[in-house]
C-alpha cells in the first residue's frame, strides 16, 4: 500500500507525495546541515548528528495513522497530531540523550520549542505527548501508544532503501543552544522539502567560502586601487588599519575593534575575517548591522571588493533587510536562510534568531556553526540590558561551535569590563593597536568640535537653528513622526530643494534612493543650504560627509556616531557637532527609552569628557543610575532553565510588534494573483507597521492569498518623501495621536 506525507494539489497540478520519498528527502538534507555544523563542534558534534538523523526519520511517523492517510488522499476532514508518534517512538525504552535531543526537536518542528521544566513535570511517559482528547474522551497519547507498531510497521516498509541510523548511546546534558540547533536542521529540510514538492521556489545550494585566500586576494586588490594616487593623512591611516587587521593573529576567537569613524573598518576587519577563515576552516562571514538601511551600502562594498568576474554576485554576497518570516510553504521563500558564503543582516534578525523558538525563525540558525561574524557598530547593536545573554551566546559560539567574533564600533561600549554585565569582567584583544590606535584616536579629535545647545527649541525655534549653521547638515532626531515633521516644516518654509528626508518611514527602495541623492548632492560644491533630517538609522555606518551636524539629545554614543557623518575626511576646515534638546509637542515626540542616556550626556559635556574614550563610563553611570532592567536577570534564568518561550519573549532587539505593510499596489495585485514575486521585491517595497497601530491606520489584510497572514496593505497616502508618515501626519494634524518611534 502507497502511504502518503502531502496532499495532492489538483488546482497546481501538484500529485501526492509519498511518504518514503519525503523521509527519505528530509534524512538526506538534515543529516547534510547537522554534518557540516558538527564539522565545526568542540564537545556535542556527535550529539548533534545522531539526534537530528533519528528526528528526521521519524518527525511526521503519526501520517501514517489511518485517519490521517485518509486526510491526505482526500483533502478532507482533519488530521491527528502527526508528531506525538515520532516523540513516542523516540523515547520507547529507555532514551539517552540522543533520543532526547531526537524528540524535542520533532515534537517542536511545528509548534516550536517549549519550556522544559513544564515537559518534565507531566511525568514520566507524558514528556512532549500529546494529551489531547478525542471524541472518545482517549488522550492520543494513548491511542499512539496502541498503535505503535503498526506505525512503525508501516514506516518500516515506506524506508526500505533508506540506511539504518547508527545507534550511540551519548549522555550528555543538552545545552539550549544545541537544541536550537537540532530543530533548525530538521526544519529546514523538512520545510525545503515540502516547498520543493508543492514547486514553490527552493533557496539555491550557493558557493561556499571554500577559499577565502581568493576572496582575501580580492580584497587586497580592490582596497589598494582605493587608495591609488591618493597621499592625505586619512588615506594612509586607512592603509594602516588595513595592514594591521589584516596581519592581526588570529588565535583568538573574539576581538574588539574601536578605531574612529572613517579609518575603513568595513573593509579592514573583512580582510581579518577572511584570513581567520582560511586558518580556521571557517565555512561563511556574517556581518551584523544595526540598521537595515546600511546594509544595500555594505553589501555594495562586498560584491565589488570579494566576488570574482565569472561569479554571480547574488550568490557570493546577500543581503537580509528587515523580517519578513513566515510559516506557510507558500511564504517561506521569503524567509533568508543565510546559506551565502557572505550574509549581511540585522542586528534584530541575527540575535533574535539566536533566541528563536518558532521553527519559521529558527530554521536558519544551523548556518551560523563555523562562521566568522563582525558586529558593526556594536555600540547600537543591542539594547544594553540584552547584551549579557547576547555575550553568552556569542563565547558559546566561539567555544563550542567554533565562530570568529569582531565587534566594531567608533565608539564601543567595552561593557565587558563592567560587572553588571560579564562577571567577572573580562577583557579582550584589540584588533587595532599601539600607534596605529594612536593616530586614529588623535585624527578623531581634530576632524570636529562638539558643541552643546541648552535651550529646548520648538519647531520654529528649530527651523530659525538650522538656518544659523552651515550647510549642508545633518539632523538626527529620535522619533520617525519627529524626523517627518521637521522635514515637512523645512520643505514648507524654505522650499522642497532645501531638505531630505530619512527615515523607517521609507520602504528599503526608496531609503536606497534617498540614500544616493543625498551622496549625489554632497559631491556637489554648489549645493550647501540644505539638510538631510533623519533618524538614527543614518547614525552609523553610512558613508557621507555634511558640514554641520545637528543631534537630538541622546547618548554620547549616538553624538559621537553623528560626527562619523561630518567632514569626515577633514574636507573643511572647521566642522560643528551640536547636541540639541526638543521642546515635544502633539508634532515632536519624545522617545521614552533616551530618558536616562540623555540626561548623563549632559553630566558629561559639564564635565568636558564628550569623546571616544568615554563611552564605557558613560553606559556605567547609565546602568548605575537606572539600574540594570529586570528583564536582564529574567533572560538568564530562562535560559538557563532552557525555557524558550519566555526567553524569546524576553529577548526582543525591538521591544515592539510590527506587521509588514506592503506600499505597492501593483506588488499587492501581483501577490493577490499568486504571481512569482521574489522575496527581495517583498522586502523593498514594504514598512514595518506597529502592531497597536493596524486599526488607526487602516492597514488590510491580504486576504486572498493564503499563507500570508504577516502581510497587509498599506492604505493610507505614502510619498517617497515622507514614506507612510505622508499619510500618518495628517492624522496627527487632526488630533489623532500618531506616534511612530
Amino acid at each position: 500500500m502507497t502511504y502518503l506525507a502531502h496532499s495532492a494539489r489538483p488546482d497546481r497540478g501538484i500529485p501526492e507525495q509519498e511518504y518514503g520519498d519525503h523521509v527519505k528527502n528530509v534524512v538526506r538534507v538534515a543529516v547534510s546541515n547537522a554534518d557540516r555544523a558538527a564539522k565545526h563542534a568542540a564537545t556535542y558534534g556527535d550529539l548533534l548528528r545522531a539526534a537530528v538523523r533519528q528526528a528526521a526519520e521519524f518527525h511526521d511517523l503519526g501520517k501514517l495513522d489511518e485517519t490521517n492517510q485518509q486526510v491526505l488522499r482526500t483533502n478532507r476532514g482533519k488530521m491527528l497530531n502527526h508528531v506525538d508518534a515520532g516523540v513516542a517512538h523516540l523515547l520507547d525504552g529507555s532514551p539517552n540523550s540522543v533520543c532526547i535531543v531526537a524528540a524535542l526537536a520533532a515534537f517542536a518542528h511545528h509548534i516550536g520549542l517549549p519550556t522544559i521544566a513544564d515537559e518534565g513535570a507531566r511525568g514520566k511517559g507524558k514528556v512532549f505527548r500529546d494529551a489531547e482528547p478525542l471524541s472518545d474522551g482517549t488522550p492520543l497519547w494513548e491511542l499512539t501508544n496502541r498503535l505503535l507498531n503498526e506505525y512503525r510497521r508501516r514506516h518500516e516498509s515506506c524506508v526500505t532503501t533508506l540506511p539504518p541510523a547508527k545507534q550511540l548511546d551519548i549522555k550528555l546534558a543538552a545545552p539550549p543552544m544545541l537544541l536550537r540547533l537540532a530543530l533548525s536542521c530538521l526544519v529546514d529540510a523538512d520545510h525545503s522539502d515540502t516547498a520543493r514538492h508543492y514547486r514553490d521556489p527552493v533557496a539555491n545550494q550557493t558557493p561556499p567560502l571554500l577559499t577565502p585566500e581568493r576572496r582575501l586576494t580580492l580584497l587586497d586588490e580592490y582596497v589598494v586601487e582605493l587608495g591609488r594616487h591618493r597621499n592625505d593623512e586619512r588615506t594612509q591611516l586607512r592603509t594602516e588599519v588595513y595592514r594591521q587587521c589584516r596581519e592581526a593573529d588570529c588565535a583568538a576567537g573574539f576581538l574588539a575593534c574601536d578605531s574612529s569613524v572613517g579609518s575603513g573598518k568595513t573593509t579592514a576587519i573583512m580582510a581579518h575575517l577572511l584570513k581567520a577563515a582560511a586558518a580556521k576552516g571557517l565555512r561563511r562571514v556574517f556581518v551584523v548591522l544595526p540598521f537595515t538601511n546600511i546594509i544595500d551600502q555594505s553589501v555594495a562594498v562586498y560584491r565589488k571588493a570579494l566576488v570574482h568576474s565569472d561569479e554571480v554576485a547574488g550568490d557570493i554576497v546577500v543581503a537580509h533587510h528587515h523580517r519578513a518570516e513566515f510559516d506557510d510553504p507558500v511564504a517561506r521563500q521569503y524567509s533568508f536562510l543565510w546559506n551565502a558564503p557572505v550574509v549581511v543582516t540585522t542586528a534584530v534578525q541575527f540575535f533574535e534568531t539566536l533566541a528563536a523558538r518558532w521553527p519559521a525563525s529558527i530554521r536558519k540558525l544551523h548556518q551560523v556553526a563555523g562562521s566568522a561574524i563582525f558586529i558593526d557598530e556594536a555600540h547600537a547593536a543591542l539594547p544594553a540590558h540584552l547584551w549579557p545573554q547576547a555575550w553568552n551566546w556569542l563565547r558559546e559560539l566561539e567555544r563550542e561551535w567554533n565562530c570568529h567574533i569582531v565587534l566594531g564600533s567608533g565608539s564601543l561600549h567595552c561593557f565587558w569590563e563592567l560587572p553588571d554585565f560579564v562577571d567577572p569582567p573580562i577583557t579582550i584583544p584589540p584588533l587595532v593597536q599601539g600607534l596605529v590606535r594612536e593616530r586614529s584616536a588623535d585624527h578623531e579629535r581634530r576632524r570636529v568640535e562638539y558643541r552643546t545647545r541648552v535651550e529646548p527649541l520648538d519647531l520654529q525655534d528649530l527651523m530659525t537653528f538650522i538656518k544659523e549653521t552651515k550647510g549642508p547638515r545633518l539632523l538626527i532626531v529620535n522619533t520617525v513622526q519627529s524626523a517627518a515633521a521637521i522635514a515637512r516644516q523645512l520643505a514648507s518654509d524654505f522650499g522642497g530643494e532645501c531638505v531630505e528626508h530619512l527615515s523607517t518611514a521609507l520602504t528599503p527602495r526608496d531609503r536606497q534612493a534617498t540614500l544616493e541623492l543625498v551622496k549625489l548632492r554632497l559631491g556637489k560644491p554648489n549645493q550647501r543650504d540644505w539638510t538631510l533630517v533623519a533618524t538614527s538609522c543614518v547614525e552609523a555606518g553610512v558613508d557621507f560627509s555634511f558640514r554641520t551636524g545637528i543631534r537630538e539629545r541622546c547618548g554620547l554614543a549616538s553624538l559621537l556616531q553623528t560626527s562619523g557623518r561630518v567632514n569626515r575626511s577633514n574636507e573643511y576646515e572647521h566642522a560643528d557637532v551640536w547636541d540639541i534638546q526638543l521642546r515635544h509637542g502633539h508634532l515632536l515626540r519624545p522617545h521614552p527609552a533616551f530618558e536616562a542616556p540623555a540626561r548623563i550626556l549632559g553630566e558629561l559635556f559639564a564635565e568636558d569628557k564628550v569623546s571616544p574614550e568615554f563611552c564605557t563610563e558613560a553606559l556605567r553611570r547609565e546602568i548605575t543610575q537606572a539600574g540594570m532592567p529586570k528583564k536582564k536577570k529574567d533572560i538568564d534564568i530562562a535560559e538557563r532553565n532552557a525555557d524558550f518561550p519566555t526567553v524569546e519573549k524576553l529577548f526582543r532587539v525591538i521591544d515592539s510588534d510590527s506587521v509588514t505593510a506592503v506600499v505597492d499596489e501593483a506588488l499587492v495585485l501581483r501577490l493577490e494573483a499568486y504571481e512569482n514575486v521574489r522575496r527581495d521585491e517583498l522586502q523593498s517595497a514594504s514598512v514595518q507597521i506597529w502592531h497597536s497601530k493596524e486599526q488607526e491606520f487602516g492597514l488590510e489584510r491580504l486576504e486572498r492569498v493564503r499563507g500570508y497572514d504577516d502581510l497587509r496593505k498599506w492604505m493610507l497616502p505614502y510619498d517617497r518623501f515622507l514614506g507612510y508618515m505622508a499619510g500618518v501626519l495628517p492624522l496627527v494634524d487632526g488630533g489623532h495621536n500618531g506616534l511612530i518611534i
